[in-house]
C-alpha cells in the first residue's frame, strides 16, 4: 500500500526540493519521524503561512529531514493502540511540531500520537475544522486572551494588524460578533470591502504602522491581535491605551521587535505572547469549543476557498509572493 504526500527533501549540501510523491505506508513504521499510536486517513487539510515557508523553503521552518509538509490535518482513525480512539472516530490535530519535527498532514496517511489529537465537533465535518485550522484556532486564542485582561467592547478600538491573512481574517469576524469595533491594517486596499463584510468597521494602510515610529504615540487602541512583529508591533504598542492589552502571535514582517518600555510602564500596557503549538489540550479545547459554538458560518465561508493535494506546491508559491488572502483548504 501507498499514500501521497507533499514530500520536503534537504541534503548535506543543502539543495532542497518539494515534491508530491507516492511513499510506500512502510514508511510510516519505525520512523521516528511519524512516530504515533493512531494512524489517520487524511481526509482535509490546509495551508498556513508556516506550511508556505516550509514548502518554499523560504525560512528553517523544517527541523528534521526528510518532512512532510502540514501542520493540520483532520480524518478518520484507521487503526489506535490509543483507547481515546477507536477505527471510524473523526479527528483532527494542529501544530504539536506536525511538518516541522514530525511528519505533517498533507498527505493521505499520517501516524500521530493519540494524546494530540481532537474530536471533531459534532457540528463541524473535517473541512470545517481545516476552514478554521491553526489560524482560526490562534486567532480565537489571541481574542480570548484581551477577553482575559479584561479587554471590552465599550473600552474602544481593536487593531488587528495583518487583516488579510488567516489570523487576521478570523480575529476581525470574531471581536466584532462580539460587538468589538475593529480596525484593520493592510497592504491590500483593494480587500477593503471583503474586510469589511467580515466586520472590519475601518482600515488603515500598513504602511502607517510598518516603519520606525516614536516609543510613545497618540494612544487609540483598547486592543490589539497582531500576527506581523517588528515594527508593526512595536508602533501598535506605542499606540495602545492606558491599561490596554496586545495579543502578539506571528513575525511576518519579521521576529525583531524594536520597541522600549514606555507603553508598558507609563501606560499599563500588557503584551501577551500567543502560542498555538504546544498550547495545552485544556485551552485548545476551550478555543474550539467556543469556536464551534460562536463562529459565523457564513464568514467561514468567505474567507475559504478549497483546492486539491496535486495544487498544493503551486499555491504554497503564492505565500511569499504576499497573493493569499483568508485560508486555504485542502481536499485529501
Amino acid at each position: 500500500m501507498s499514500f501521497k504526500a507533499v514530500y520536503l527533501q534537504k541534503d548535506e549540501s543543502g539543495s532542497f526540493s518539494a515534491a508530491l510523491d507516492t511513499l510506500d505506508d512502510s514508511a510510516l513504521d519505525g520512523n521516528s519521524l511519524a512516530e504515533g499510536d493512531v494512524l489517520l486517513r487524511v481526509m482535509h487539510s490546509t495551508l498556513n503561512y508556516k506550511d508556505g515557508l516550509a514548502i518554499g523553503n523560504l525560512s528553517p521552518v523544517v527541523r528534521k529531514w526528510p518532512m512532510v509538509a502540514g501542520i493540520d490535518g483532520a480524518g478518520e482513525v484507521l487503526e489506535s493502540s490509543d483507547p481515546r480512539w477507536i477505527a471510524g472516530d473523526l479527528a483532527f490535530i494542529n501544530g504539536w511540531g506536525l511538518g516541522e519535527a514530525h511528519w505533517g498532514c498533507l498527505a493521505e496517511k499520517a501516524r500521530l500520537p493519540g494524546s494530540w489529537l481532537q474530536s471533531v465537533p459534532s457540528t463541524m465535518s473535517t473541512a470545517d475544522c481545516m476552514s478554521i485550522g491553526t489560524a482560526g484556532y490562534t486567532a480565537m486564542l489571541c481574542c480570548m486572551a484581551l477577553q482575559r485582561n479584561g479587554v471590552r467592547p465599550e473600552d474602544g478600538e481593536i487593531l488587528v494588524t495583518g487583516a488579510t491573512g488567516g489570523v487576521g481574517t478570523f480575529a476581525i469576524s470574531l471581536l466584532s460578533s462580539w460587538g468589538y469595533t475593529v480596525v484593520g491594517s493592510t497592504g491590500k486596499p483593494e480587500e477593503g470591502e471583503f474586510l469589511r463584510a467580515l466586520g472590519a468597521s475601518s482600515l488603515i494602510a500598513r504602511e502607517t504602522l510598518s516603519g520606525s515610529g516614536k516609543p510613545l504615540q497618540k494612544e487609540r487602541w483598547a486592543g490589539v491581535v497582531d500576527s506581523v512583529g517588528s515594527h508593526s508591533l512595536a508602533n501598535a504598542c506605542a499606540q495602545t491605551r492606558y491599561g490596554g492589552s496586545v495579543a502578539a502571535c506571528g513575525l511576518a514582517q519579521g521576529m525583531d521587535f524594536p520597541a522600549t518600555m514606555a507603553p508598558f510602564i507609563l501606560r499599563g500596557v500588557s503584551l501577551v505572547g500567543v502560542d498555538s503549538v504546544m498550547c495545552p489540550m485544556e485551552r485548545r479545547a476551550e478555543a474550539w469549543s467556543r469556536l464551534a459554538e460562536e463562529l459565523d458560518r457564513k464568514k467561514l465561508a468567505q474567507i475559504t476557498k478549497t483546492i486539491e493535494l496535486d495544487d498544493v506546491i503551486e499555491t504554497a508559491g503564492r505565500f511569499g509572493a504576499g497573493k493569499l488572502t483568508g485560508r486555504v483548504v485542502v481536499n485529501i
